[in-house]
Order: structure tokens, then sequence, then C-alpha cells
């Protein structure tokens, strides 16, 4: 195999990906129509600290879907990702309980290798253990949920335990920009030009549209495989330890219901969960989406459990879209093959 990037069979992936940029277009179009018909009808929605806000919340969700990303694109899934981020979150704050000189670095590069580790559980049960992902996170899901229960033990982790340096960061900005939400975007950009640009990126585009030709293409599935859950673990332990930084307060519950969130976010922004299909900036757009949704329906006050029955009603319209766009796919490529 050579140097070059991995490439996914032309006629069907260039059909899916001006289908994707027309829906990323339409997904920016209706992110305008929300925030400024919300505008319209409360000009506050537009205030720069509603903004602000608005940016910090969406920052947390849009990292972890930078690592969902990457799993969902090889065909699998990842629940354990909100589990990860809330024991990574009461971990990383024990460490400035019980070192309270430890530099701020070092809390960082705690919750990345604590999410690789948890991550290459993952990775070691789907790509060498042959567990559907799906019920392999879904076990470690509970799996880490228990022990951050058992660590945390009804305690919390509080904003008066914490270096103020460390919370600063969360909060501070730059030029206006919130520090959290500029770390998210370079993560995201960096992220973003590693799958679009690089052989190792490819991979993961090849191994979920079709992992036997990916095989045949010399690809080392389950070295790539184990990578992925690895990276996306890494990704959810960093958003842990900028989780604590940014609300202060952490107890076992920390993170929970985040893994819906996420994965709604990359469906609704054009991941397909067929794999093999996306990209970070449509994921990111649709969390920023679900975001601006959620805080439109707070400032209407329009009921609680409209946001739910909203972000489930666009999961299942781009989980629709995505099996009907699959099969057309399938009959223009088996016309192809005929003719």
């Amino acid at each position: 195999m050579t140097g070059r990037a991995v490439s996914t069979p032309g006629t069907s992936q260039n059909w899916f990906s001006r289908l994707l940029r027309v829906r990323e277009v339409s997904l920016v179009a209706l992110l305008l129509i929300v925030t400024l018909g919300t505008a319209a009808i409360n000009p506050l929605f537009l205030s720069f600290g509603s903004l602000r806000d608005l940016l910090l919340n969406v920052a947390i969700i849009a990292l972890v879907v930078v690592g969902e990303t990457i799993i969902l694109l090889m065909k699998h899934v990842d629940l354990s990702v909100s589990s990860v981020v809330g024991l990574s979150a009461f971990l990383s704050g024990s460490l400035f309980v019980a070192f309270p000189g430890l530099p701020l670095p070092l809390a960082f590069v705690f919750g990345l290798l604590l999410g690789a580790l948890l991550g290459s559980v993952n990775g070691l049960l789907v790509a060498y253990g042959k567990v559907p992902a799906l019920v392999a996170t879904l076990g470690t899901l509970y799996v880490f949920r228990g022990i951050t229960y058992a660590v945390v033990h009804g305690g919390q982790i509080n904003a008066s335990n914490l270096p103020p340096a460390f919370l600063g960061f969360a909060t501070g900005s730059v030029l206006g920009i919130p520090n959290l939400v500029l770390l998210v975007l370079m993560v995201m950009a960096l992220f973003g030009i590693y799958l679009g640009s690089y052989r190792g990126g490819r991979e993961y585009y090849a191994l979920g549209s079709n992992a036997e030709a990916a095989v045949l293409a010399g690809i080392n599935v389950k070295r790539r495989t184990m990578i992925g859950f690895a990276l996306s673990g890494a990704i959810a332990g960093l958003a842990g330890v900028l989780y604590l930084a940014r609300f202060g307060t952490v107890d076992a519950n920390a993170g929970t219901g985040l893994e819906l969130q996420v994965i709604a976010a990359a469906v609704v922004g054009g991941v397909s969960i067929n794999g093999g299909v996306g990209t970070l900036f449509g994921a990111g757009i649709g969390a920023l989406l679900l975001g601006v949704m959620g805080s439109a329906l707070v400032t209407l006050r329009a009921p609680g459990f409209y946001q739910q029955a909203i972000q489930g009603a666009l999961l299942l319209a781009a989980i629709s879209f995505d099996m009907l766009a699959a099969r057309s796919a399938a009959r223009r490529a088996a016309k192809g093959r005929q003719s």
C-alpha cells in the first residue's frame, strides 16, 4: 500500500459528498432562521452575555462530538463517553484536592491519559473481543459510572477546592472569545484536517464504508479500531477536565446523559450511522444547532420537554435521511454494475 490517503469508491462517495454539502448548508440556514427568529421575539437572545453562555455550553458537547465522529465514521458507536467525562472530571478535581500546588497542564494530561485508557478498554472489547460496539460501550457506560459512584462515595468537588487559575481558564477570554471555545475550535480544526487530509484519518472513512475492502487495501482494521476508541476516550477525558473548569462543582452525576446529546449532534450534522460519511464541520454545526434550539426554547419560556422532543425529531429525521441516501446510492451502484 502506498503512502497516499485511502479513498472510498468514487461514484457513491462523490454523490454522498455533494449531498452532504447540501445538508450542511441547510443546517446553517436553519441555524440562522432559529437564531434570528428568536432574536426578533427577544432581542436579548443576541446579547454578548447570552451568546457567550451559549458558546460555553455548546463547547463541551462539541469537543466530545470530535471523538464520537471518529467512532461513527468506523460504523460503530461509543455510548460510554458521558461516563468517561464524569469520571475524568471528578478524579481531576480529586488531584487538586490531594495536591493543591499541582501544575495545571498536568491535570489536562491526566484527563487525556485516563480517557485514553478507558477508551482502550472499549477498543479491546470491539476490535479483539468482537463484541458489538453498541453492547460493549453500553456495558462500559454503566461500569465506568459505577466506578465513579464508588470513588465519589456521596461526596463532591467544589469550586473552593480548585485553583483560581484553573477556574479562570474556562471563563477567561481572548478578544471576547472564551478560552474554552478557542481550545475546542482548535481541536476540531486539527482533527478535521487529520480526517480529511492524512492517510490515518482517511482510513476511518474506508473502514466505515467497506471493512472487507479496507482489509484488502492493507488497512490494519483492529489497530485502527483500537486507535479510534482510544482517541474518543482521550477527547472525552479532556472534556471532563474542561467540564470541571467550566462548572467548578462536580459529583457522581457529572456528564449523565451527555452521550445522547453528542450522538444526536453528530448525526444531525451529517455523520452517517452507516459509517464512512460525515465531516467535523457538519458535526460541529449540529452541536451548535441543538444548543441554539435549547437556548431559544429557554428564552421563549417553552416547557423543557420540547427541547428533548425537538432533539429526538431531528435525530429521527437525520437517520431517515441517511437510510434513504444509502439505499439510493446502493441502487445507483447496482445499476452501474449492470450497465
